[in-house]
Parts: structure tokens; C-alpha cells; sequence
């Protein structure tokens, strides 16, 4: 596929929702649990191991919906869209700890989740909804 200069707010808007979709059913599933569990303490860690991967993959299907954006429109900056492929490109090639990608000016201190070079990605569901916010504002100030 050929690069994407923009993107129909329809095709936005569906991505949104497809997300949001998705975190309500996370929301369901752990608010299902909790009113039925029965071990509080062992269902708690399972819930929170399970955040972290599920979170993480979210910020991978994020980038997905969006991978062909033209990087020259994207820009090299640190802005959200870069921070996600930085976090999506250590999770899948840094067995989740972010690495540097030397064609990104990356100042931890103004990205979303200052995460530094080096740090675990070990996203909850509050950094998610931080990052996918900041990311789709972008995408709609960038791409549409």
C-alpha cells in the first residue's frame, strides 16, 4: 500500500470506536470479575498481569489502523504518533523496553507518557487512554 497523506474523518471515527469498543469490553470483563471473584488478592494480580499485555497491544492495533501515515507529514519531532511507533517497534523488537530510533528527536519530559530509553512499557489502562487521546488528536490535526 502507498502512503496515506489523509484519512476520511469517517475512517477516523471508526477507528475511534473500534478502540473504545474494545475498552469497554476490557471494563465489563474486569468489573464482571471483581463482582464474582472469590480469591480478591489472586484475582487482583491476574487482572493487573493481564493489563499490562492487553494495554500494549492495544498501542499496537492503534499504530496498525494507521501504519501507512506519511512519515513526512508525521514529522520526526517526539509528537504521539512518534512515541507509538517508538513503544509499538520495542514491543515488538525490545521485548518491551522502548529503544531508541535515531530518526525520531525524542524529549521524554514533553512526550505523553515520558516513558526514557531503557524503560519497561507497561501500559495501564489510564497511560492508554492518555496516548490514544493524544494520538488520534494528532492524527485529526495532521491527517484530516
Amino acid at each position: 500500500m502507498l502512503c496515506v497523506n489523509k484519512y476520511t474523518q469517517q475512517h477516523i471515527d471508526q477507528c475511534r470506536s473500534r478502540i473504545n469498543a474494545q475498552l469497554s469490553d476490557y471494563k465489563n470483563l474486569v468489573t464482571t470479575a471483581r463482582k464474582v471473584g472469590k480469591n480478591e488478592k489472586s484475582l487482583n494480580s491476574a487482572i493487573e498481569s493481564f493489563e499490562s499485555v492487553f494495554f500494549n497491544n492495544m498501542v499496537l492495533l492503534l499504530d496498525a489502523l494507521f501504519v501507512h501515515r506519511t512519515r513526512a507529514i508525521e514529522k520526526k519531532d517526539g509528537n504521539p504518533l512518534n512515541e507509538v511507533r517508538m513503544m509499538c517497534n520495542s514491543i515488538m523488537n525490545n521485548n518491551n523496553i522502548l529503544s531508541a530510533d535515531n530518526t525520531i528527536k525524542v524529549n521524554p519530559a514533553k512526550s505523553v507518557l515520558k516513558y526514557k530509553i531503557g524503560d519497561r512499557i507497561k501500559l495501564n489502562e489510564a497511560d492508554f487512554l492518555l496516548i490514544f487521546n493524544a494520538f488520534f488528536a494528532e492524527i485529526e490535526r495532521k491527517y484530516s
